[in-house]
């Protein structure tokens, strides 16, 4: 009698133990599946930041223009390559334009720029490329030295990682392009000279 009377109390206990456990199993799933849309405050850019930012943006597209028009000239892949890699560069700076709901300056025709300083370097850089091919290469160098002086100073001035993020990989970008165009000048049996960085960090980015 005893026997059966404490086999009851365990069959009672073992079903409160499952009823409670698949009660809180049940109502598990629920709180998990909950979804809670998650609103990210953008923070919008500074009127330093916003210059810098629309400044590169046509940047960019000067050097590809400058490029493009090197390569119908003198028909070497290097610069049309290069040309590729400053519209994709382009290309990210106009995602940011958009992220922070900025106008865009970039006019898709050649040689055309809304900014009038880019403009007049477009002009002069394309009249030097023009008159050589080691003139063409010597201007490629020269664009991208100007790039990452540019590219350092917008940095330097934003406080927005995403943004810094992507000028980081565009310094690394033109580090690459400086070095290819440094070495098609010395296939060429001309050897370059920094105009605008430093010594050190032009034999740092030979070294790369």
């Amino acid at each position: 009698m005893k026997f059966k009377i404490m086999m009851g109390t365990v069959a009672v206990a073992a079903l409160l133990i499952v009823t409670t456990v698949s009660g809180s199993f049940a109502a598990f799933p629920a709180r998990m599946g909950t979804s809670q849309s998650v609103v990210t405050k953008i923070i919008p850019l500074s009127s330093s930041e916003i210059s810098m930012l629309t400044y590169m943006r046509e940047e960019e597209k000067l050097a590809r223009d400058v490029y493009l028009s090197m390569y119908q000239k003198w028909s070497d892949v290097t610069f049309s390559h290069i040309a590729n890699c400053e519209q994709k560069h382009a290309d990210t700076l106009k995602k940011f334009l958009d992220k922070y709901n900025l106008s865009d300056p970039f006019q898709d025709v050649i040689g055309v720029f809304t900014n009038s300083d880019l403009q007049g370097k477009y002009d002069q850089l394309l009249l030097v490329g023009s008159q050589s091919y080691i003139g063409g290469l010597y201007v490629g160098a020269t664009i991208e030295e100007i790039d990452m002086i540019d590219i350092q100073h917008a940095i330097d001035v934003t406080t927005h990682i995403d943004v810094i993020n992507a000028y980081q990989n565009l310094l690394e970008g033109s580090k690459r392009h400086l070095n290819a165009y440094v070495k098609a000048l010395s296939a060429q049996g001309v050897i370059y000279t920094p105009q605008f960085i430093s010594q050190e960090f032009y034999d740092a980015i030979l070294g790369l």
